[in-house]
């Protein structure tokens, strides 16, 4: 079985999401300018590497929102274990691939999908963890 392992969801003022989840829910945002203004928020006690501490939680991102509307809403990011394997399973079974893999530098490989109710879907095969 494939985890739920990262959120994501759009911004239009960057400043003003990550004041508001700092205030409201106490996250901590990370701005990532070189990966065009993505803010990753932690959600929950992290390890020196990021990543979350307690069983069950997740953590997230932020990014710039698009002007298409189909790409605006919140969607989850699935770990999978072999990249090319899921982009198969994916296809064969009715979903469309929206983009190329692509390398997030010390976090693994990524793809994104519209399955089959439209819903825009992330897909990480995450580097091994030392």
């Amino acid at each position: 079985m494939d985890p739920v392992v990262h959120f994501e969801m759009a911004y239009e003022n960057r400043q003003r999401m990550s004041d508001f989840y700092q205030k409201t829910f106490d996250w901590k945002p990370i701005h990532m300018p070189h990966m065009d203004d993505y803010v990753l928020v932690q959600t929950g006690e992290t390890d020196d590497k990021g990543m979350i501490q307690k069983p069950g939680m997740i953590n997230g991102g932020f990014y710039k929102k698009p002007e298409d509307p189909k790409a605006q809403a919140p969607s989850v990011v699935i770990a999978v274990e072999n990249l090319e394997e899921s982009q198969k399973k994916v296809t064969e079974n009715g979903g469309i691939i929206l983009d190329q893999p692509m390398e997030i530098p010390e976090v693994g490989h990524y793809f994104s999908f519209q399955d089959t109710e439209g819903n825009r879907v992330g897909v990480l095969q995450p580097l091994p963890m030392n």
